[in-house]
């Protein structure tokens, strides 16, 4: 087994499995820590380096595109201190960093594990239940339901509306945009009757304001813990059955002509949500523009 032990944690792998632990530094995020152990399985892997500095480097793991539900919300929106998949390392153990990023390499070299996007997480997101208090609301999370329990600071004409429960099949989509200079952060879970355009996060009550304090990335494990069971954003859209597929329209000479544009727009937003393949699409756009 190959390990790395820095005061900002412990990295070791076993060929098969990197077991991250946070280490006890001031450096080290409340997020880091609440999240704990996280074990990362060779095949979620892309790539590994290790960067030296002037005072200390960076040991730096490199998921797959898809692979891990945190990176799927975050997006790369974690501060170094938050980021589980990053560790500082003193000068004088950079020789073992670098050792560690060869036997990981050739790892992959020998497993011959492709880099590119999954289709399904690889990692299972934080565990459950999970309950954060943070910006203008508590979060409760327990994988089949989202309770929102607003608190003082919450705006009082969201607050009116009394706490939130949301069922995790309802939910179609969790954004989480980390608070930075004077715009603040959210917390926000989309389901079908969410606006294109919802209301900011101080009104909206499917969403949690953040205002940049010590907890609030904690909001991100809860966001990670719910995109966790969510259909995987890469997943391959099933075929519809014959009497659920899209209907592509006959030829109507006598058709409205805002009717038959509303209906070009309806298919564009088919094709672009996956529903409709490229055949499809270009099939059916066709049948509609000759009735223009």
């Amino acid at each position: 087994m190959t390990e790395i032990i820095q005061k900002d944690g412990t990295w070791s792998f076993d060929g098969d499995v990197i077991r991250i632990v946070p280490g006890g530094d001031k450096s080290v995020g409340l997020l880091r820590r609440t999240l704990g152990e996280v074990s990362v399985p060779l095949r979620a892997v892309a790539g590994i380096s290790f960067e030296a500095g002037k005072k200390a480097g960076r040991l730096r793991l490199r998921l797959r595109d898809g692979a891990c539900p945190l990176l799927q919300i975050t997006g790369g929106g974690l501060a170094d201190g938050s980021d589980p998949y990053r560790l500082a390392v003193a000068n004088d153990r950079g020789g073992v960093a670098e050792y560690f990023v060869d036997e990981v390499r050739r790892a992959l070299l020998l497993e011959q594990v492709e880099t590119g996007p999954v289709d399904a997480y690889l990692l299972p997101g934080p565990s459950l239940p999970i309950t954060v208090g943070a910006g203008d609301a508590t979060v409760t999370f327990d994988g089949e339901r989202i309770r929102l329990e607003w608190n003082w600071k919450t705006e009082e004409s969201k607050a009116s509306g009394s706490d939130r429960t949301l069922a995790v099949a309802d939910v179609r989509a969790v954004e989480w945009l980390p608070a930075a200079g004077l715009e603040n952060g959210y917390l926000r879970f989309r389901t079908d009757g969410t606006a294109a355009a919802p209301p900011a996060p101080k009104y909206d009550p499917h969403a949690v304001e953040l205002w940049g304090f010590r907890k609030d990335p904690l909001m991100a494990l809860v966001g990670a813990a719910v995109v966790a069971r969510l259909p995987h954003p890469n997943a391959p859209v099933a075929a519809l059955p014959a009497a659920d597929a899209p209907h592509t329209p006959e030829p109507a000479p006598a058709a409205d002509h805002d009717v038959l544009l509303r209906r070009l727009r309806e298919l564009g937003e088919l094709h672009r949500t996956g529903i409709l393949t490229d055949d499809e699409f270009a099939t059916a756009k066709q049948a509609v523009l000759k009735q223009l």
